[in-house]
């Protein structure tokens, strides 16, 4: 089977899994398709059911990969490897109403003035001060800014409604830097790979997680303010 037509089978159970990321588990050693004479992959179909092991592993019982590649190591060599083992699928673990992978995917370049952002997130320009000041709002090299500094400055305008005020947020900025430095230190490894499709890897790797840190961060708010709130 081409890579394609694997990802075709997988797709029902696993919504979310990509031909970068079965070139990645590849690329780690999980999974040994074939080749033909040209280079491409030919998968057989006990290399998909090693796909839905890792697949199934990583997503029921969230084990690293190097656990699961120990689990079929032994599978290989007829051993059954201790601890879980991949249960039928289910649906995937989210937090409804976060965003998915896809949403960190690049987006189209847009490229605004000092008053055209104004304009169109209603912010005055002593707030957007502020907001550059505090590092919630940064201007490209060019001076321009992009759409996801107009979604800040709108979502900044709301809570100032709350009276919390943009120097209030100076460790959601902090936070945010923190998580991006530890995604690319996981990622950027990676994309310096020599594979032609490292890059296309990383990308799929750092917006997965990207996508799990939102939740995880989500999910803490949410116990936080049970608590804060006597629920």
């Amino acid at each position: 089977m081409s890579i394609g037509a694997v990802l075709a089978q997988l797709r029902p159970d696993f919504p979310e899994v990509t031909i970068s990321k079965i070139r990645f588990l590849e690329s780690e050693g999980l999974v040994h398709p074939a080749r033909t004479p040209s280079g491409y992959r030919q998968f057989s179909p006990a290399d998909v059911e090693r796909l839905r092991f890792v697949l199934a592993a990583q997503r029921d019982h969230y084990l690293p990969l190097k656990v699961i590649k120990e689990q079929l190591d032994a599978l290989d060599r007829g051993v059954r490897p201790g601890g879980p083992s991949p249960r039928p699928p289910r649906g995937l673990v989210a937090v409804e109403g976060l965003p998915g992978p896809d949403s960190f995917r690049a987006a189209g370049e847009i490229r605004m003035t000092r008053e055209e952002l104004l304009a169109d997130s209603g912010v005055d320009e002593g707030l957007l001060a502020e907001l550059e000041q505090y590092g919630l709002v940064r201007p490209g090299a060019a001076g321009f800014y992009d759409g996801d500094a107009v979604a800040v400055a709108r979502t900044v305008r709301a809570m100032t409604a709350f009276g919390i005020e943009p120097r209030h947020l100076r460790a959601y900025r902090a936070a945010a830097d923190r998580e991006v430095g530890l995604l690319a230190q996981i990622v950027t490894p990676l994309a310096r790979q020599r594979d032609p499709d490292a890059r296309a890897r990383a990308e799929e790797v750092v917006r997965e997680l990207a996508a799990l840190s939102v939740a995880l961060h989500t999910l803490l708010v949410k116990a936080g303010l049970r608590g804060a709130v006597g629920g």
